[in-house]
């Protein structure tokens, strides 16, 4: 993408646009008009004759008809380069995206190059200061990421002077209403500070440029190129076919050989630390001031910066302003490139600077305090305690015009159970009156100091039991109502002995003093309570790390009830601009996307941690941290557990393919060799071959050809159960017509068959059950002795049928009786002649894929059994005695 910045309108950037079209025309490069505002200029419309303008859209809205760029027309058309005007346009209502930008992405996503132009003052982080010096409020807007990850961003630069002489001749707006544009608009002043906001909004690309010039050289320990960021900005790299988003260049061709690319270029300085802004947000109308200033100061502490908004609500007010505005400025925040959190905490300083120190930030943005002149009695503002306290992390206090005006006085929901609250402060207001009632009879009988005791008791338990406040309310009515009914004189505020006012004015002081330390008490009980639980849960997670235990829905199971919130996600996508996929999830309606969240924990640009249900402390953000990574380790496990059983049947298929390699090399080339040797003997008209020499050479010819037939079929076999391709088509078969024609084309020397026919049939497919037979008889017979026959027999044994191939030749030790069934498995010094080790690994598979198994086992008395298993297909009837085996 390539984009024409303007600091106003008028300056050229359309005309600049097409003038580059017809450069790039010239070279014989497919070149089309998407879409070109003319604005009526005839010079501009002049530059589009020899163009190929696609049509646009034709749209209604409230009766009227609007022209809008066709989408899917730029697409189809696939030219190498679309020109589309106006990036910062809102589309009509009804339109694919409601702004071109999201089009212009559609459009790069499809691997077609983008030639723009946009204005400084439609960037979405100078919104409040183009509208401070102009006095014009802008409606459409583009994120500065878009425009900041464009290949190439060229300032189309003009003076106000020549701008004015351009509008004063009808150059920018037609002659007749020229006097209808905005004056004060074009005012030099307004120009001048637009044309310095574009100058220095470009040296800021600039300097993102020379950043990652040295990020790119001075990484030499990278294997790989750096992935790229959707927020990284200033990535001035090509664009790669059918992508989005530029692609890093591959490493430096010089790595490795001494040179350093910083004195090569010139460049001595080292990388900056990355820079962490928290800006932080009361959801006042204000907010909007500080996330775009905050942008701000990100991008110019450093190239590559992360903007974290933070909204600290007080436990009985998590609302904590206008949500209205709170949703506004998390859009904004989002389109600026950063993220929102919300936490929970009733000290404000204190849960922001945790929560800062919790992502390691290096500024802290503040608004400059609402409160009314008079306020600041009352102690310093929140902005002043940060900044006493940052420590050093650097406090910037931003002006705003409502400095000075106030909060909002907007009632704020409480988190506290309605009950509670309502049963606090109806003790605090008519507990006293019990101790009162009890203790007017008894006047004169109990000293003052005894009066005030009981009453002192029970503004403990009130701070106890409400908090602060209502134990305050609980003393004052408790020392009026001991004045009032049992300080002489009686059912009058006057208090006649001197050292009874002394004993009031000292029982306040105690009562409050006695509530704060309760109150402090309760609170400090709570934060070790959580302090403790914090620990426990850093613990277990220590604990399942090295126990290497990470069931991802265990884990999110556990975030779940360790914060009390109704559902938490694990969110993941492929690249910093793609959208959101959950891989794990709890708890019904999970986020998913960070934005609909209550709670967001990042871990890094693709995987995020999301809580939803409650807003939670800033303290707590450690503990989510632990959460979040212990996550995602559990994906990179799952990651790494898919890579190794890949790698793990890529080398047994490099072992087959190897195997099958050296058969082809040397085992099929035998029974090859034998039948040209049959075939150049039989055709030799030299040679007088007798009717006997003609019959054995026919039969090499044979048996070679019988031998070629059944390693090529096993190989195939073997082939087919490695791809998966094995689909059994069951069917009841009566094992006394099947075994026999199998053993008979399988052995030429006599096999005693043992198969009576009243077992039941079994499940079974046929033609695999033949193969199994024939190898497992072709197996027996190449290891038993010429003069010992091979035994077939078949039993039923419950629900499954046993078929049993005997032989009597050295057997197997117990080790290897399993792995004579792997692919081209030997056992000790078996001759090649004797086959390459497929008929038993063909066998075993085809009889699990009939839902059966093969096992082996020792023959009594020396040799080896194949037990063959196959489900019967009706009740077995295991007390009929088998016939004698037969020859």
């Amino acid at each position: 993408m390539r984009v024409y910045l303007g600091a106003a309108p008028g300056v050229g950037k359309t005309y600049a646009m097409l003038d580059e079209a017809h450069r790039r025309l010239a070279r014989g490069t497919d070149v089309v008009v998407g879409v070109v505002e003319c604005h009526g200029r005839p010079r501009t419309e002049e530059m589009l004759d020899g163009l190929e303008v696609v049509p646009r859209r034709q749209l209604s809205h409230q009766g009227a008809s609007f022209a809008e760029m066709d989408v899917d027309a730029v697409i189809t058309r696939r030219p190498r380069v679309a020109l589309v005007d106006e990036l910062a346009h809102t589309n009509v209502p009804g339109s694919r995206n409601a702004k071109r930008w999201r089009d212009v992405e559609e459009i790069l996503d499809a691997g077609i190059d983008v030639i723009t132009t946009v204005n400084v003052q439609h960037l979405e982080s100078l919104d409040d200061m183009i509208e401070t010096i102009t006095g014009v409020a802008q409606h459409e807007t583009v994120p500065d990421g878009v425009v900041r990850r464009a290949d190439q961003v060229e300032l189309v630069d003009l003076t106000p002077e020549a701008l004015q002489r351009r509008l004063a001749h009808g150059n920018v707006y037609p002659p007749e209403t020229v006097g209808a544009a905005p004056a004060d608009y074009f005012r030099p002043g307004n120009l001048t500070a637009l044309r310095k906001l574009a100058l220095l909004w470009l040296a800021d690309r600039v300097g993102e440029q020379l950043h990652d010039h040295r990020h790119e050289h001075l990484d030499d320990q990278l294997p790989d190129p750096l992935p790229d960021h959707c927020h990284d900005h200033g990535t001035d790299h090509p664009r790669g076919p059918g992508t989005g988003h530029p692609h890093s260049p591959g490493p430096d061709h010089r790595r490795g050989r001494g040179i350093d690319p910083r004195h090569e270029h010139g460049i001595d300085a080292t990388s900056p630390a990355r820079e962490r802004v928290v800006v932080a947000l009361t959801g006042g109308p204000e907010g909007d001031t500080l996330i775009r200033r905050a942008a701000r100061i990100a991008r110019r502490a450093a190239p590559v910066a992360e903007l974290l908004a933070i909204h600290v609500a007080r436990s009985n007010s998590p609302s904590g302003g206008s949500p209205a505005n709170l949703a506004r400025q998390r859009r904004l925040v989002d389109s600026l490139g950063g993220t929102f959190h919300s936490v929970v905490g009733d000290d404000v300083p204190g849960a922001l600077l945790d929560f800062a120190r919790g992502v390691d930030a290096t500024h802290i943005i503040l608004g400059g305090s609402r409160r009314k002149s008079w306020q600041s009695l009352l102690g310093p503002d929140i902005g002043a305690t940060v900044a006493a306290h940052s420590g050093d992390i650097d406090t910037h206090i931003v002006a705003h015009e409502h400095i000075g005006r106030g909060r909002d006085t907007t009632p704020k929901r409480s988190t506290t159970a309605p009950w509670r609250a309502i049963a606090s402060w109806a003790v605090a207001l008519l507990g006293p009156l019990i101790p009162a009632a009890a203790l007017v009879p008894m006047r004169g009988g109990v000293a003052l100091p005894g009066d005030m005791l009981l009453f002192l008791a029970l503004t403990v338990g009130v701070a106890l039991f409400g908090g602060l406040w209502q134990a305050v309310v609980t003393a004052v009515v408790g020392s009026l109502l001991l004045d009032y009914y049992l300080t002489a004189p009686t059912h009058t505020l006057k208090i006649a002995a001197p050292g009874n006012i002394l004993s009031l004015v000292i029982f306040v002081v105690i009562a409050l003093a006695v509530a704060s330390v309760v109150d402090l008490a309760a609170r400090c009980a709570q934060q070790a309570a959580r302090s403790q639980a914090e620990a426990d849960t850093l613990s277990f997670l220590a604990g399942s790390v090295l126990r290497s235990e990470g069931a991802l829905p265990a884990l999110l199971e556990r975030v779940r009830k360790t914060f009390d919130v109704e559902s938490v996600a694990v969110l993941q996508r492929d690249g910093p601009c793609q959208s959101w996929e959950s891989v794990g999830s709890i708890g019904p309606n999970p986020p998913t996307r960070p934005e609909k969240a209550d709670v967001e924990v990042p871990v890094d640009e693709s995987l995020a941690l999301v809580l939803s249900g409650s807003a939670l402390p800033a303290d707590t953000r450690r503990v989510l941290g632990a959460f979040a990574a212990q996550a995602a380790l559990v994906l990179e496990r799952r990651t790494l557990v898919a890579e190794a059983a890949e790698a793990r049947r890529l080398g047994e298929g490099h072992s087959v393919d190897t195997a099958l390699f050296a058969i082809v090399a040397r085992d099929l080339r035998a029974p090859l060799a034998a039948i040209k040797t049959g075939v150049s003997g039989l055709r030799s008209r030299e040679v007088h071959w007798t009717r006997t020499e003609r019959a054995e050479l026919l039969a090499t010819i044979e048996t070679g050809a019988d031998r070629l037939d059944q390693l090529i079929g096993n190989l195939l076999d073997m082939s087919r159960l490695r791809m998966g391709t094995i689909e059994p088509l069951p069917s009841d078969i009566a094992l006394d017509e099947v075994v026999p024609g199998a053993v008979a084309r399988a052995a030429r020397t006599a096999v005693r068959v043992s198969v009576p026919d009243t077992l039941p049939t079994v499940r079974a497919d046929g033609e695999l059950l033949d193969r199994v037979v024939a190898n497992l008889v072709e197996n027996a017979v190449l290891h038993t002795p010429p003069d010992t026959p091979v035994v077939v027999a078949a039993k039923a044994v419950r629900d499954r049928i046993e078929l049993r191939v005997v032989d009597r030749g050295p057997g197997l030790p117990d080790d290897a009786k399993d792995r004579v069934f792997e692919a081209f498995a030997r056992h000790g010094d078996a001759p090649r002649s004797r086959g390459v080790g497929l008929g038993l690994a063909v066998a075993r598979g085809f009889a699990e894929a009939m839902n059966g198994s093969l096992t082996a086992e020792d023959t009594p008395g020396g040799g080896l059994t194949m037990i063959l298993t196959l489900p019967a297909s009706t009740t077995p009837q295991p007390n009929n005695p088998p016939p004698e085996p037969t020859s």
